[in-house]
């Protein structure tokens, strides 16, 4: 089936073309409610214009969610992707919407608006070629992805303990590759209390904070196995007021990543069990793991062998890769639901000026998705 989907999404492409081009020309920062939902609209009217059910899920300062259906209603496959950016208002002027040497250019095409556009080709011409059989096709596309998700991830996890699968249109591995396995995310918060002192008249009076937090970033080093898939990054540091003064407080944000939710949970509670090491100060650690890692587990690899499967039928060979980076992925596949990642756009440049995606490749792309959706809907 997949060389008529293919011969379909090609014929399609200045459609497919026309829709990137439309939602990156409407800006989207994560931050900026008004501006987000304006994006949300159009998309809302494009799918409705595929027939799609929608729900719009309100938020009070996040941008509204969509919840698009299509087909049957009792069982489905979920789309999942985002189209929040992480540009402000005004990139369009600095990263102009342009086509160039094969590529699609500007604020958001990799990232991941391309990959809506895939997502909506993908189900115009799986319903028009071959409409599901007992199996529906749900998207959920939410706003708030680039800072976490805390407002859709929710949502996601509802919709995706209704499915039978789960794939993300977040943009393929450098190489094409989709992403069967990713890492989990966790932001910590180290704060060392101390007591200041005059350093030149009382310094035996002091506490020094910052030393303390220099011991603990130290010791994390400890903690830290890249082997292993355990990364360690101590990015910002802040403590004291003036050199004269023993600084009394002083803080670090860390951020931790896993491979597996075993890890997770080790390295959790050797992160949050730390304590003070330098006599007469206090240590205060939160914080946690946003995301939990998405594992390559049994239900991934058979979704990653269909969409092979699917490649194979047009002669291309689908690779499979893991990534150090999250997504709203790594939710679903938390909880045992499969889930296949990197489905959308190739290209380069994500969250850089240089943010591009390959033209060529767009049909292609979109046909193993209709490839993958045709097998995953038949009754």
């Amino acid at each position: 089936m997949t060389p008529q989907l293919l011969a379909y999404c090609k014929a399609h492409h200045d459609w497919l073309l026309d829709l990137i081009r439309s939602l990156v020309l409407i800006e989207s920062p994560t931050d900026d409610k008004a501006a987000v939902d304006r994006c949300g609209a159009a998309l809302a009217t494009r799918l409705r214009e595929l027939g799609a059910r929608i729900t719009t899920v309100s938020q009070a300062t996040a941008g509204d969610h969509l919840v698009a259906r299509f087909g049957p209603p009792d069982r489905q496959v979920l789309l999942i992707g985002h189209f929040d950016t992480v540009w402000p208002i005004g990139q369009l002027a600095r990263m102009p919407v342009r086509e160039e040497a094969g590529r699609l250019h500007g604020p958001g095409t990799l990232d991941m608006k391309a990959g809506i556009g895939l997502g909506l080709l993908a189900t115009r011409a799986l319903f028009e070629l071959a409409p599901p059989t007992g199996v529906g096709v749900t998207m959920v596309w939410s706003t708030d992805e680039e800072i976490g998700s805390d407002s859709s991830r929710s949502l996601i996890e509802e919709e995706a303990r209704k499915s039978e699968a789960v794939l993300v249109l977040e943009p393929a591995m450098a190489n094409g590759a989709v992403k069967t396995a990713r890492k989990g995310i966790a932001d910590y918060e180290l704060t060392a209390h101390g007591v200041s002192a005059h350093a030149g008249v009382d310094p035996r009076k002091g506490v020094n904070a910052i030393r303390e937090l220099a011991v603990q970033i130290l010791a994390l080093d400890g903690l830290r196995d890249l082997d292993r898939g355990i990364s360690i990054n101590v990015g910002v540091v802040h403590g004291g007021s003036r050199t004269n003064v023993v600084p009394e407080r002083a803080t670090a944000s860390v951020d931790v990543r896993a491979a597996t939710l075993a890890d997770s949970a080790y390295i959790d509670g050797a992160m949050l069990g730390l304590t003070a090491q330098t006599p007469g100060a206090r240590l205060d650690v939160s914080g946690g793991f946003n995301r939990p890692p998405m594992e390559r587990s049994p239900g991934v690899v058979r979704l990653f062998e269909i969409a092979r499967a699917c490649a194979a039928e047009i002669g291309l060979d689908l690779l499979e890769g893991a990534t150090g980076g999250g997504s709203d992925g790594n939710f679903t596949a938390a909880l045992g639901i499969p889930t296949l990642d990197g489905l959308g756009a190739t290209g380069d440049g994500a969250h850089a000026l240089h943010e591009h995606v390959t033209l060529a490749e767009l049909p292609e792309r979109a046909a193993i998705l209709a490839g993958l959706l045709f097998r995953l809907t038949r009754a």
